[in-house]
């Protein structure tokens, strides 16, 4: 059975310390844990799919605009990857079991082809990574689960900016998603 590996937002202006929305050392110290499961994920020939928020400078339309400072500008230095990610995707950008898109809102699903994307491909089992999970990778879970696809949520791959936000959300995604938390 083939899976997916979301690795959600995981750049430099969501995790680097100098990054304009970081949530700092917990998505820093996800590092290992996502270049790992990436690894996995293809060399078991499963998918790694890495849905990448993409805003637009002084884009005052978007409603992220009155909540958040510009973050995740297109082609900027904010919107790579952080880390060692960055290098992990250049090496394997061009495989066929990996695939990267820009995302305007939290859920990598809305306003993208993520959905045909994977039934096309027979893909039903969703494993999410990455940040922020109370945001961005909760929104994803929950239009995820609203679409009927398996959850699994490993606790070593998200992080946010609060402890209580981290909680709040692992819980929801037990709780309220049936997403099997690890």
């Amino acid at each position: 059975m083939t899976k997916a590996l979301l690795i959600i937002d995981y750049t430099n202006d969501f995790v680097d310390d100098k990054g304009t929305l970081t949530c700092g050392k917990p998505g820093q110290a996800l590092e290992p844990y996502i270049l790992e499961q990436a690894q996995k994920f293809l060399d078991n020939d499963d998918y790694v799919i890495l849905p990448t928020d993409g805003h637009f400078e002084n884009d005052i339309y978007h409603p992220e605009h009155k909540i958040f400072p510009p973050h995740n500008i297109v082609g900027t230095w904010g919107q790579q990857y952080y880390g060692r990610l960055q290098d992990w995707y250049v090496a394997n950008q061009d495989n066929e079991k990996v695939y990267r898109f820009d995302k305007n809102r939290y859920s990598a699903f809305q306003n993208t082809n993520l959905d045909n994307f994977l039934r096309e491909r027979h893909i039903d089992d969703l494993w999410l990574v990455g940040v922020c999970t109370d945001i961005c990778v909760l929104h994803t879970a929950v239009y995820g689960y609203n679409l009927n696809y398996n959850l699994t949520i490993p606790q070593a791959g998200v992080a946010t900016f609060t402890e209580h936000g981290q909680e709040w959300a692992l819980q929801h995604f037990k709780n309220s998603l049936g997403a099997t938390v690890i």
